[in-house]
Parts: structure tokens; C-alpha cells; sequence
């Protein structure tokens, strides 16, 4: 089951992180929550591994028109956007496909939603290369 909407960078982490919080505020969505999991792994039980941030990404209105129609769908919430190291000069962007929302919950009433989440995802993944290095 394809899961993420993912692209690959030859850029550096720290370049493509920031990128990354540019071209999802260009699509509306803001960034309530950053966990830096090589941090929090590295202090919990002493993992070395390469950054690894998850920005917990939301579009207020999609998220209304969600809850809107399945009162449940905060455990799907926010968009997980994963931005981690794959060496010094690649990093992986990936993104949960908000069609997983419709899946899960069978619930075809958000289908418009995750639609509409999708494209505004599908177009920040798309933004990147412009604002870092080339896309592979």
C-alpha cells in the first residue's frame, strides 16, 4: 500500500528543512508541530541516526471541513511531512497521502478534502527544486 508522497533532493538537510516550511506555507498550510527525531532519539536511548524532522503540517480549513465530516479524523492530523538526511548532500521529503484519511476511515464524504489536501501537498513536493537543488 503506497502510504507517502515523496521526493528526493540533492541538497543538504538543513536547506531543504527550511525550504520545505517555505513551500508549505505557500500552499496555506502552517506548522503547528516540529519534532526533531535524531534529537529525541539521540537523548531517549542514545541513537545515532541522520536529522530526521517531522513537521506536523495544517490547512485550518481543510482541517474544519474534515472534522466537519468525520468527527474522528484528529487522530489522522495534522499532515506529517518527514524531512530526513540521506547522507551529507540528498534528503528525502515525504508526505502522508491524505487519501489514507478516506481509506482508513471508509468515510467517502472526505474525499474532496483529501483531494484538495493532496494537490496543495503534490505542489509543495513540486516547489522544492526551485528552492534548493535539483530534484532526482
Amino acid at each position: 500500500m503506497q502510504y507517502a508522497i515523496t521526493t528526493t533532493l540533492d541538497a543538504p538537510f538543513d536547506e531543504t528543512l527550511t525550504a520545505a516550511r517555505e513551500v508549505l506555507a505557500d500552499q496555506g498550510f502552517g506548522v503547528l508541530t516540529e519534532i526533531d527525531l535524531a534529537a529525541t532519539l539521540k537523548a531517549k536511548v542514545g541513537a545515532d541516526i541522520e536529522p530526521h524532522v517531522i513537521l506536523g503540517a495544517c490547512r485550518p480549513q481543510l482541517a474544519e471541513q474534515a472534522v466537519a465530516r468525520e468527527a474522528s479524523i484528529g487522530l489522522l492530523l495534522p499532515c506529517n511531512v518527514v524531512v530526513r538526511a540521506e547522507g551529507e548532500r540528498r534528503t528525502i521529503v515525504e508526505a502522508l497521502d491524505p487519501d489514507m484519511m478516506v481509506g482508513v476511515t471508509e468515510n467517502e464524504q472526505l474525499k474532496d478534502v483529501a483531494s484538495d489536501a493532496r494537490t496543495r501537498l503534490d505542489a509543495a513536493l513540486a516547489a522544492l527544486p526551485t528552492r534548493v537543488g535539483p530534484r532526482t
